[in-house]
């Protein structure tokens, strides 16, 4: 399908989303910049984002962080079944979208392979937030698809006045998935005391059709001479997935501000429905601490330090239950941040980021390295955020200078190139030199004030990002993906450059934003098929860490009426993006456009909302990627109702999931499991939740 047609759809309801027919106050303040967090507010638009939270969010909330953002704006997700989904941003993910807890890294491997799931157990989030910009220089420079945050908030900073909480169970049809969490904030004396424990169990969950994209003999062959047929259909293999986690959090508050810790434990069994199928054992303790002083001294309006350390493990298995690969990744982060009071019109953010992580993962056949020999990274950064409001015009300036380094094991032996029996090219393995990168991000954004309610913004970001560990030294088979995978040890860092108009109405019945960008990358590096195979490793493609000039493309846009408030509301919204190398090709894993419309009512405790998405064929893929990704239907539906009974707000709720029972494979999935994994098929989710 022709990309104009792609785009016009979308072109034509943003340019009706610029049409100025209502009027509305807007009154002039100076941004509040909040030190935990983006919140959606009247400077969104210099730092695009999406906030999730309340109803919105259970309605909302899935498995995985991926499959809960996966219909949101310009968001699309992986798909590697129930365990594993991490979100992908404008056509960008892993290392280029840093996953976050409360504003400090989530310390797990999620980044390196898209069926590692994320360690962030997502039942009890008070909040998703979705950050690009000059805001997501908090916390990254090498995010240039942006940053999601998932707060908790198990470290309180405010006194509960008497025992409070939240009690949720539920039960799905198409997996038999059964969840439940509770969650406990309590006041003892000075303290302020959090609980919060989760726990999700879901079988294999059923598919329309077949499991093989095209049924069960299409000979799809993503390996040179090895086609792959599999006659599942109805429920399918290895797509389970159970959970558990536990919370804990202590603060002591004071009037100036509060110091915390909070502690986390992890457990994660989940299938990986490739074609031969597996499944990963994962868990992961985490440990934070926070303290933060309000007007510490004069000119500034807060201090606040953070720090986390967690330890992750996973160990992953055959489809017969014979460990194969371990991974093991500590990591540790400390932040300061200082926000200063007015000056000059703006207020902002200085701070400093330290970070040390090392990463191991074993063959527990041999005892050797697997894929990545071991490696220890760190970064030290410094960075200033600062907002402001001159009349009409709103500002946003941001810089992050990170200095960082990447130091393997010079001690690990590679296995020689003559054992894997490369064809028809042989590939020997990186050298393991140490590597350091000077890093300087930097981001400006304007607002403009047109007339009452009205804003155009332009914003340009540079974004720097360090090669990671297995781009530049892994050199092994993978076999969730089933590649084997050669780094490149001197590889460069990668640039991208995004430039971004932007268009909002804020107030009235009727409301709108649209964002047309460009993100052009210098040294972009990605995986390229080399077209040569490892006969000794079941002809996986041989895929070599690369570089080369790319760019990405794209716009979005949503109307909406009367959204979020009493009676009904409505909106239409749409986003299409399109990779492309400069020297010809399309970027690989890039995402469908997509057209959507939504209704909802709310009424005296009654919620109902309905929500279509098409998504178009996706056929402008790699080379070597196998295609076109069909296009798909998606309609979902919720219907809740709360009453307040006593101290205790009580909701039940129904979750409906493509009713139209519709086969949908995400083009952002590699093909080891997109040509032979489907997500799931018609569902109905009850629940009932009770808040006091």
């Amino acid at each position: 399908m022709n990309q104009r047609f792609y785009l016009f759809p979308v072109l034509v309801f943003v340019f009706f989303l610029a049409n100025p027919a209502w009027s509305q106050d807007q009154g002039n303040f100076l941004p509040q910049l909040n030190v935990s967090g983006v919140r959606e507010s009247d400077s969104g638009i210099l730092s695009p984002n999406k906030v999730l939270s309340g109803d919105e969010l259970q309605n909302k909330l899935a498995g995985s962080l991926g499959a809960t953002l996966a219909n949101e704006l310009g968001v699309s997700a992986t798909g590697f079944g129930s365990g594993a989904s991490r979100p992908v941003i404008r056509g960008l993910d892993g290392p280029r979208v840093q996953i976050l807890q409360n504003g400090l890294s989530v310390g797990d491997v999620s980044s390196i392979s898209p069926d590692h799931a994320v360690a962030n157990p997502i039942q009890n989030a008070h909040q998703i937030e979705i950050l690009r910009g000059a805001a997501a220089l908090l916390y990254g420079s090498g995010s240039s698809g942006g940053l999601v945050n998932v707060v908790n908030d198990r470290i309180v900073t405010s006194m509960p006045d008497v025992v409070s909480g939240m009690v949720n169970t539920s039960y799905e049809t198409v997996n038999q998935g059964k969840t439940a969490n509770i969650e406990l904030d309590a006041p003892a004396g000075p303290l302020a005391l959090h609980l919060d424990s989760a726990i999700s169990n879901s079988n294999n969950y059923r598919i329309p059709g077949f499991a093989e994209q095209g049924g069960p003999n299409a000979n799809w062959e993503i390996n040179p001479g090895q086609p792959v047929n599999i006659p599942y259909s109805g429920k399918l293999p290895f797509s389970y997935s159970n959970q558990n986690s536990l919370g804990l959090g202590a603060t002591y508050l004071r009037s100036d501000g509060y110091t915390g810790v909070s502690l986390e434990r992890m457990n994660h069994n989940y299938g990986i429905p490739t074609s031969e199928g597996g499944f990963i054992q994962q868990s992961q303790n985490r440990y934070d601490i926070a303290h933060q002083s309000n007007n510490p001294f004069d000119g500034f309006s807060s201090i606040k330090i953070s720090a986390a350390n967690s330890n992750y493990q996973h160990t992953e298995f055959t489809n017969n239950g014979v460990p194969s690969t371990q991974w093991n990744n500590t990591a540790t982060e400390a932040r300061l941040e200082m926000a200063h009071q007015e000056f000059l019109g703006s207020k902002g953010i200085i701070g400093a980021q330290v970070t040390g992580v090392t990463l191991n993962a074993t063959d527990l056949t041999t005892g050797n390295y697997a894929i990545v020999p071991q490696t220890k990274s760190n970064s030290t950064a410094l960075f200033v955020i600062e907002e402001g409001r001159y009349g009409p015009l709103k500002t946003s300036l941001g810089a992050r200078y990170n200095y960082a380094t990447q130091n393997p094991n010079s001690s690990t032996q590679f296995p020689s190139a003559s054992s894997q029996d490369f064809v028809p090219n042989s590939y020997g393995p990186p050298s393991l030199q140490n590597r350091q990168f000077n890093l300087m991000s930097y981001s400006a954004g304007g607002l403009l004030d047109l007339a009452k309610g009205y804003g155009l913004g332009l914003s340009y970001t540079v974004s720097q990002r360090a090669p990671s560990a297995q781009e530049l030294y892994s050199y092994g088979p993978h076999d969730s993906t089933a590649t084997f995978d050669i780094g490149n040890s001197n590889l460069g860092t990668e640039t991208s450059h995004n430039i971004e108009v932007n268009f909002q109405k804020t107030l009235g019945l009727i409301r709108s934003k649209a964002s047309i960008y460009r993100n052009q990358f210098t040294n972009y590096i990605y995986g390229f098929y080399t077209g040569s195979y490892s006969q000794a490793n079941q002809n996986f493609s041989v895929v070599q860490a690369s570089q080369a000039n790319a760019s990405i493309r794209g716009a979005e846009g949503e109307l909406s009426y009367n959204w979020n408030q009493t009676g009904l509301g409505a909106r239409v919204f749409g986003d299409v993006s399109q990779g492309t190398f400069n020297s010809g090709g399309n970027l690989p894993l890039q995402p469908a456009p997509r057209l959507g419309s939504e209704l909802a009512y709310q009424r005296n405790g009654w919620l109902s909302s309905a929500t279509y998405i098409y998504s178009y064929q996706q056929n402008r893929l790699a080379s070597w990627e196998i295609g076109p990704t069909p296009s798909y239907n998606l309609l979902n539906a919720n219907l809740s109702y709360t009453e307040r009974i006593g101290k205790v707000n009580w909701t039940a709720y129904m979750v409906m999931k493509n009713l139209l029972n519709e086969e949908i494979r995400y083009a952002t999935t590699p093909m080891s499991v997109r040509l032979y994994a489907p997500q799931p098929g018609r569902s109905l989710l009850l629940g009932i939740r009770a808040a006091f």
